[in-house]
């Protein structure tokens, strides 16, 4: 951009240079020499206006990146507020009592284990005393 500014700008001064030596001699020029100075002038004023074109593009190529990174920083500061938001009502619900944070599972699960180890040894007692109840009665048939 700074460059395209420094190169209409030396234009500028070119055009100007050119257009005020032109007015000073006009009078002394033939037809043939006011038009091929003419043209040169409207050459350098063709060309200043393609710079000035090719910094348009560059602005506005420089404001789509802009604001293709502006949305994306939105859209992750929406997401983090939004987790912000869940994190603290998780918060909220855990000094309330109201949430589960993986205890209450624990608590289950050791609870189902003592279970399954007391019905295993209520099992082990049953064939015991299945065992021991078929020992007997084969004793009295005896």
């Amino acid at each position: 951009m700074r460059d395209l500014d420094q190169r209409t700008q030396d234009l500028a001064s070119e055009i100007d240079g050119e257009s005020a030596d032109y007015l000073k001699n006009v009078k002394n020029l033939n037809p043939e020499q006011r038009a091929s100075r003419l043209t040169k002038i409207n050459a350098a004023f063709a060309k200043s206006r393609e710079y000035g074109d090719d910094k348009v593009q560059l602005a506005m190529q420089t404001y789509e990146m802009v604001d293709k990174h502006i949305r994306r920083l939105d859209a992750e500061l929406q997401r983090f507020e939004e987790e912000l938001k869940e994190r603290h009502l998780e918060q909220q619900q855990a000094s309330a009592g109201g949430f589960d944070d993986g205890t209450r599972d624990k608590k289950k699960k050791a609870g189902r284990e003592k279970k399954l180890k007391n019905a295993r040894g209520d099992l082990q007692m049953t064939r015991l005393q299945t065992k021991e109840e078929d020992e007997g009665s084969r004793g009295r048939l005896c």
